[in-house]
């Protein structure tokens, strides 16, 4: 009698490389064999990137989703919808925001009372009490020298401490080992947007030179890329960008087969790309990988504002996802696919039919994702 085991290895990796991302766990349980080719054939980095399939995760309805985007056939009518998914392990809460780095997840709830980081691929949680409960910016990193996982919390004190002397913005950390908070002396003196991404253990934001209150508000911005370090735990120079934005434009950065940076820079008629060749905490240099229009023109809307992104190389293919909040209790997102060959989809991505209406507790988040095995 035939089993698994004995089925062709060619045939396996194409049945496993249909699982669903929520179903890894199953996988890896089923026996030896499945177990051994999900960790070494299909669910690699390298597996994933030459499939072109990037898997992602969004909220939608303050429920966690996975995003499985495939481009394959996005030249011609063979191209799917992207296939999402609601996480059941994490139904019992509701999600305000999801952060990525190297296979775990870690999510804030729409109270902003707790957090839990996720390891999909081992379907284990880890629940975490904030010091105090309030609106914050959250990354999730590691101490390189001994992979000890760890989370930064940037609170802004102006909403909370009515004193000249207290400084603007409040750092705190997390150690995964010690389960606990602690203060962190750090001021970058840099206003740290919502775009960062986490990158061989580090967390990369997008900052902007700080303008007091007596400032005239500058046309031209001061753009940077900022290095939060986990084994320092400290933050690395300004790094710089490629250009200079103006006031209203868009600045959003993103991951590359977790091994480089991109970032998008809209102006009001086009799209520019560039990745880092050289990634460092304290250096950085880039090369110009893409440049779309995104004039109505060549179908993008007039309000169109990239949210996320992710690129394929090998394509010269971008995804930039906007979220159109204009509908009454209609409020969605929107992936545009566009490249060097000046094709062009839209793609409306909407939740699993379960789910029924989105509504504006919506976070896009696009990346590739590879599984980890960190336990927690």
């Amino acid at each position: 009698m035939m089993t698994l085991s004995d089925l062709p290895r060619d045939l396996l990796r194409e049945i496993l490389s249909r699982v669903p991302l929520t179903s890894l766990r199953s996988v890896r349980c089923t026996c030896k064999t499945w177990n051994a080719l999900s960790k070494a054939h299909i669910f690699g980095k390298a597996a994933v990137a030459s499939r072109r399939q990037f898997w992602g995760f969004i909220t939608i309805d303050s429920k966690v989703c996975s995003l499985r985007f495939d481009l394959q056939g996005i030249s011609n009518e063979d191209f799917a919808d992207p296939s999402i998914k609601q996480i059941t392990i994490l139904n019992q809460v509701e999600i305000s925001n999801v952060f990525h780095c190297e296979g775990l997840l870690l999510c804030v709830t729409k109270d902003y009372s707790r957090l839990v980081v996720w390891n999909p691929y081992l379907g284990q949680t880890r629940w975490i009490q904030p010091t105090f409960i309030g609106y914050n910016m959250y990354a999730l990193g590691y101490d390189n020298n001994n992979r000890n996982h760890k989370i930064l919390r940037i609170l802004d004190n102006y909403f909370y401490i009515d004193s000249k002397k207290a400084p603007h913005l409040w750092f705190e950390i997390y150690d995964f080992n010690s389960n606990s908070w602690r203060v962190l002396d750090v001021n970058p003196d840099l206003y740290i947007h919502q775009s960062y991404v986490s990158l061989k253990g580090n967390t990369y934001f997008s900052v902007q030179e700080n303008i007091s209150e007596d400032e005239e508000i500058p046309t031209k911005m001061g753009n940077y890329l900022l290095c939060f370090d986990f084994t320092l735990e400290r933050f690395g120079p300004p790094l710089p960008l490629p250009f200079h934005s103006y006031l209203g434009e868009v600045v959003t950065l993103s991951c590359v087969r977790e091994e480089q940076v991109a970032v998008l820079y809209q102006s009001v008629e086009s799209i520019e790309i560039w990745i880092t060749s050289k990634i460092e905490p304290n250096a950085v240099s880039w090369s110009k990988f893409l440049k779309v229009d995104i004039t109505p023109h060549n179908g993008f809307p007039n309000d169109f504002e990239a949210e996320s992104f992710f690129i394929d190389e090998e394509k010269k293919v971008i995804v930039a996802s906007d979220i159109n909040i204009y509908e009454p209790n209609n409020c969605y997102q929107l992936a545009y696919i566009t490249g060097e060959d000046g094709h062009f989809k839209s793609v409306e991505i909407r939740e699993a039919q379960s789910l029924g209406k989105t509504r504006c507790y919506y976070t896009p988040m696009f990346s590739s994702y590879a599984p980890s095995l960190v336990q927690l």
